[in-house]
């Protein structure tokens, strides 16, 4: 059923509201992406209509001409309240002499993508991206904090009064540093196997101890001493350990807008298992990120027209059981002709919102 919903008319659509040249062929690649479920050239061009080494080629000139991170920026959402940020790891275990490529925390070899995203729904829909590693990090004379500072430094800029959530992977004393000098507003998990000192206004160290079922505030504390922000912790039932969160905001608010940081772990989730993200390779670190790219608006086109087939297909259980993304690409679904046109009408219209604004994507 996917490949009659992904027809290059519908992917146009969308396309065309991300580039501004060349919409037809960036519709083909993306259509190729989603018929293929994976990013790497090979695949898509052997997906697409015509002679796959034609495609090839026409993949790597579309990428050489076009700036596909430029357009996936598009996808920022004006109207959302809060920015998700969180880095994957892409493991390249044969990868030993692309330059890119270093040692991930596992020893394996690999490289990050750090993704930035508007939570929409259960899923996150990603608008900006990095990609860094222990060898790129070397090469640059760099680190891992400036990396996330580039990130950070983009946003600054787009974020005004929207709250950055973010795992323990950004908890140091650089970014929340960076955060509050900046006037960002934030959440962020605290890294407690790190062991940070928390001092009151006194200077008496906080403990960081909360019972299960329990949820403890603090407001007014100094990280290590010397930073101001607000702690929240939680320990809730059927969990191994608690949650502490260092933020910008009311300690019990704090608490509940991390919970949606679990929806770039799900997107994260399906861009590996339903569309391979893992397996992305090209021997240039630029020509990567343009596929990187490509795939995440892939991703977010094929998700945002899955989500309205979900709400059209399946009712009570089964419409909790899957994603959009999944519906789309996996599972058979039955629906009128005119049914299916107007979800993947609704689709472009929300897409062409978050393009143009006017849309909050935070339900």
């Amino acid at each position: 059923m996917s490949k009659q919903v992904i027809t290059e008319d519908n992917i146009k659509r969308f396309a065309d509201q991300c580039f501004d040249r060349e919409s037809e062929k960036a519709s083909r690649i993306i259509k190729g992406i989603l018929d293929a479920r994976s990013p790497r050239i090979s695949d898509i061009s052997n997906e697409m209509d015509g002679n796959p080494d034609a495609n090839y080629k026409t993949i790597q000139r579309f990428l050489s001409d076009n700036d596909p991170k430029e357009a996936l920026h598009r996808l920022y959402d004006e109207e959302s309240p809060y920015v998700l940020g969180d880095p994957t790891d892409i493991e390249r275990t044969q990868a030993k002499k692309t330059g890119y490529v270093g040692k991930l925390k596992s020893k394996k070899l690999g490289f990050q993508v750090m993704i930035l995203s508007n939570p929409y729904r259960g899923r996150a829909i990603p608008f900006s991206f990095i990609t860094y590693s222990s060898k790129t990090i070397g090469d640059q004379l760099s680190s891992r904090n400036m990396e996330h500072g580039k990130a950070i430094g983009e946003l600054k800029k787009l974020l005004g009064g929207k709250i950055l959530v973010m795992d323990r992977e950004f908890s140091y004393e650089g970014m929340f540093e960076e955060a509050v000098v900046a006037g960002i507003h934030f959440v962020i998990r605290l890294n407690v196997g790190n062991k940070p000192t928390i001092l009151n206004e006194t200077g008496g160290k906080v403990s960081l101890t909360v019972g299960i079922g329990e949820e403890v505030h603090y407001r007014g504390v100094y990280y290590k001493g010397k930073i101001k922000v607000n702690l929240a912790g939680k320990w809730e039932k059927g969990f191994s350990e608690p949650i502490w969160v260092i933020s910008s905001e009311d300690p019990a608010l704090a608490l509940e807008i991390y919970s949606y940081r679990m929806k770039i772990d799900e997107s994260f989730r399906d861009l590996k298992n339903l569309l391979d993200m893992d397996k992305i390779m090209n021997k240039k670190q630029v020509n990567m990120e343009k596929m990187v790219a490509m795939m995440l608006i892939a991703y977010s086109i094929g998700f945002l027209i899955g989500e309205q087939i979900r709400d059209r297909a399946y009712t009570g259980k089964k419409w909790k059981l899957y994603s959009g993304l999944f519906i789309l690409l996996k599972r058979k679904f039955s629906l009128a002709r005119e049914a299916l046109a107007h979800a993947i009408d609704c689709a472009y219209m929300l897409f062409s919102r978050i393009v143009f604004g006017y849309v909050r994507t935070h339900v």
